[in-house]
């Protein structure tokens, strides 16, 4: 229980530094996106779960609705509560773009983070995020 309660603290610690530091008007809020692109040394990286992703993808609901649907919302469409305020605006889970990236491009970005995507690496385990890439895979197929 007491994990629970530190990982949601810090959960919301980080959304709300997310919100207040990309708030309309903020020095630097307006720059064009760069492509985000994961460099190839991230893609050897291999899926944990690849011969069991339907098991992985439940856990990985559970991790989706807590740190990823403020800001991608419930059905992952990029729509959460958080993102009219963000810059680059959330990617869209179920679309082609990103359900055609590879398994290590997305747990990548989830463990780096860039703009206001933040990075989970120090606050969920390495099974964790890869849990969350096997349910936003199955995002693309609803």
């Amino acid at each position: 229980m007491k994990e629970k309660t530190k990982n949601a603290r810090m959960f919301f610690l980080i959304l709300l530094m997310t919100v207040l530091f990309t708030l309309p008007g903020v020095k630097g809020n307006s720059q064009p996106v760069k492509p985000w692109i994961a460099p190839a040394s991230a893609l050897q990286e291999k899926n944990p779960f690849e011969a069991d992703k339907s098991s992985a993808a439940k856990e990985g609901k559970k991790l989706y609705v807590t740190y990823c649907t403020p800001c991608h919302g419930n059905g992952g469409k990029g729509d959460g509560i958080a993102a009219a305020s963000l810059n680059p605006k959330p990617a869209n889970h179920t679309s082609d773009a990103v359900q055609n990236e590879p398994d290590a491009s997305l747990y990548w970005k989830m463990s780096t983070g860039r703009g206001p995507m933040v990075s989970y690496k120090q606050v969920l385990t390495d099974n964790q995020r890869w849990q969350l890439v096997c349910y936003i895979k199955t995002l693309g197929k609803k």
